[in-house]
């Protein structure tokens, strides 16, 4: 699967979450979640633009691999994620073969549909507030595409497209320590 997705700063959250409804978008649930990244001395997934996380989502666990970001004005990345039973023994199993845990991204996520898009509005501890849009694709000759009709949404969210954020949350988490 690749997620095609794009995030930006939302300053007013309230304001976002009305221009959202009123676009007609369906709110289909709030979550919280918790994030733990991971790396290598073998590997640094900074280095390579590479994410490995658990996460904790209202007790279930989930194991993320991310690629390296496919283009220059997206986060768009080909994803592998499957939910596991114990978070704690995953945990395990990748300190035993060398990963060590760089830091967790904490946030409370409301999650809308509007036809094929997936809207979150982020609130990230100690980072702020965001809106991400996404699209799940399987063929990456379609990405440019839907990179497009995700800008074209957050125009009429009254989003600029110079205002999108290509970091990741962990990224801005490690910039800010």
């Amino acid at each position: 699967m690749i997620e095609v997705e794009v995030k930006a700063r939302v300053n007013d959250p309230k304001h976002a979450e009305r221009s959202i409804i009123a676009l007609g978008a369906s709110p289909i649930g709030i979550e919280a979640q918790a994030d733990t990244y991971y790396s290598a001395l073998y590997r640094d997934f900074g280095k390579t633009d590479e994410a490995l996380r658990i996460r904790v989502q209202d007790n279930k666990y989930f194991f993320t691999y991310k690629g390296p970001k496919m283009d220059s004005v997206s986060k768009t990345r080909k994803e592998y994620e499957v939910e596991v039973n114990d978070a704690d023994v995953l945990g395990n199993i990748l300190s035993s073969l060398g990963f060590v845990p760089v830091a967790t991204i904490v946030k409370r996520r409301k999650k809308y549909r509007l036809g094929d898009f997936l809207i979150s509005l982020d609130e990230v501890r100690n980072l702020g507030d965001f809106m991400e849009i996404e699209v799940p694709i399987r063929d990456s000759k379609f990405h440019e595409e839907k990179v497009e009709s995700i800008f074209r949404l957050f125009e009429k969210l009254g989003i600029e497209r110079e205002a999108s954020i290509r970091k990741s949350y962990l990224e801005m988490i490690l910039e800010k320590s």
